[in-house]
């Protein structure tokens, strides 16, 4: 917090903040672990409080090109496992993290309804990584995908810039707004988690009985 309260000038914050931004989105879409959306909420306060529109149309910008450059990074190394007679390293961790559910499901949506798709694997916790996991199984080319990813991109981006613009409009003080943007981007990444867990698992569907053929 106090860190927030004594912000440099902005065009210091402009020659840190803006490449530390991108390198640290596009990790995050490479490793799943980072909270790339929390990152962009934050920077979307620190950016409404110290600077001026146009300085959230570059964190947009560059928020919106991190997650497509590394969207494409990844894409590219598991089409490289397709390919490979031993897969590699990373198309295994993308079918770790891809439940099996989620993944038929992004199969089955994918035939119809491809940049729609991508679009909303985007914007909705843990989907990005079934959907893309689809798109190599079923050998989407990298140009496909970079056409389908790129609207997905700008819609992430653009959703999360909203959520700390409105978390910097409600508080006086940069650091508060950062607290509150980060604060609903972990309940919006949790809560579908938290919901399938306290659903518990889905019943599977009743098959034939003893004595009965299929």
């Amino acid at each position: 917090m106090r860190v927030v309260r004594e912000l440099p000038p902005e065009s210091t914050q402009q020659a840190v903040g803006y490449p530390s931004l991108f390198l640290l989105v596009a990790f995050g879409a490479l490793v799943p672990v980072v909270p790339t959306g929390a990152i962009v909420s934050s920077a979307a306060v620190v950016a409404f409080h110290h600077g001026t529109p146009y300085t959230l149309f570059l964190v947009f910008v560059v928020s919106a090109s991190a997650a497509l450059l590394g969207d494409v990074t990844l894409y590219w190394l598991g089409q490289r496992g397709v390919r490979s007679r031993n897969g590699s390293r990373w198309l295994a961790a993308l079918r770790g993290r891809a439940a099996p559910d989620r993944l038929a499901q992004a199969q089955a949506r994918l035939d119809t309804h491809q940049v729609s798709v991508l679009v909303l694997s985007r914007l909705l916790p843990a989907g990005r990584i079934p959907v893309m996991l689809a798109c190599l199984l079923a050998q989407m080319p990298l140009r496909r995908f970079v056409r389908g990813d790129l609207p997905a991109c700008l819609a992430w981006a653009a959703t999360y810039q909203l959520i700390g613009i409105l978390g910097g409009s409600l508080f006086p003080e940069a650091w508060q707004g950062v607290v509150a943007a980060v604060g609903l981007t972990v309940v919006i990444s949790g809560a579908p988690a938290l919901w399938r867990r306290l659903r518990g698992p889905r019943p599977d569907p009743p098959g034939p009985s003893r004595g009965e053929h299929p």
